[in-house]
């Protein structure tokens, strides 16, 4: 939840004491979970990472349970991650939750040498993944969004 806050010419240590103040006021509707350094590539990730945009944790967790694919498995840690700091750390509602976005970007990767033929060599890239959830509570977004 980024919120753009104009610093207008006030000293660095002002700004941020009134920005902090601002952010404490406002109304938590969203929450966050990072697994970082995944063994899974990227691209093997994305296909299902977007198969749950937009979807009701519930449905989104079903639909991660029956995929057979490997990445499926660890984004669902990732959004079990999500919900459980939604409900323990900001206490919204797990009925209301929804997948507000999922992405899957790269990490380092692991260089590994394979042997050919007549004393040369190829690279092996062992790609990694940084997987991130957002998850957001239907009911709060609207009624913040009502305040305003």
């Amino acid at each position: 939840m980024q919120v753009l806050i104009k610093r207008n010419g006030m000293k660095r240590s002002k700004f941020h004491r009134e920005r902090k103040e601002k952010l404490a006021t406002m109304p938590v509707y969203e929450a966050k979970a990072v697994a970082k350094f995944v063994r899974i590539s990227p691209r093997k990730a994305r296909s299902v990472a977007n198969s749950i945009k937009g979807k009701n944790v519930s449905e989104a967790f079903t639909i991660l349970e029956f995929s057979p694919k490997k990445a499926a498995r660890l984004i669902k840690n990732v959004l079990k991650s999500a919900v459980a700091n939604a409900v323990n750390n900001h206490g919204l509602n797990e009925e209301n939750l929804y997948v507000y976005t999922c992405y899957v970007n790269d990490g380092p990767r692991m260089k590994r040498i394979w042997p050919r033929g007549r004393g040369s060599a190829d690279i092996i890239q062992k790609r990694m993944s940084h997987i991130t959830v957002i998850v957001r509570d239907k009911e709060a977004e609207k009624a913040a969004k009502e305040e305003k």
